[in-house]
């Protein structure tokens, strides 16, 4: 989806739990940059893998672990996470688990 207007979204009211599992959605999708939301239920993860780009991981709200090169930080509101490109990352949710993605493909 690329903008050619402004982008204005309510990130709390996109937060939508699916149970047992995690809800994605992609809010900017353009040749420089993808922002995408996510929820996760307690107890989801994303397993460890790495990203050719450089990433932001900024949590909104809930509780979780982000695993950056083998080392546990604590996730919680308003902590934010740069990852350079190729670096391992994973996520996991203690509880609900709500954190915006940000991908610089520039």
């Amino acid at each position: 989806m690329e903008a050619t207007m402004p982008i204005v979204t309510d990130l709390e009211a996109m937060a939508q739990v699916a149970e047992q599992g995690i809800v994605s959605k992609s809010i900017v999708e353009n040749a420089h940059h993808k922002i995408v939301h996510f929820t996760f239920a307690p107890g989801q993860e994303l397993s460890e893998h790495t990203a050719s780009v450089p990433a932001v991981i900024h949590i909104l709200r809930g509780e979780g672990v982000v695993i950056l090169d083998g080392v546990e930080y604590e996730a919680g509101p308003g902590k934010l996470y740069y990852m350079p490109a190729d670096l391992k990352h994973a996520v996991q949710a203690r509880g609900e688990l709500v954190f915006l993605l940000t991908m610089f493909r520039t």
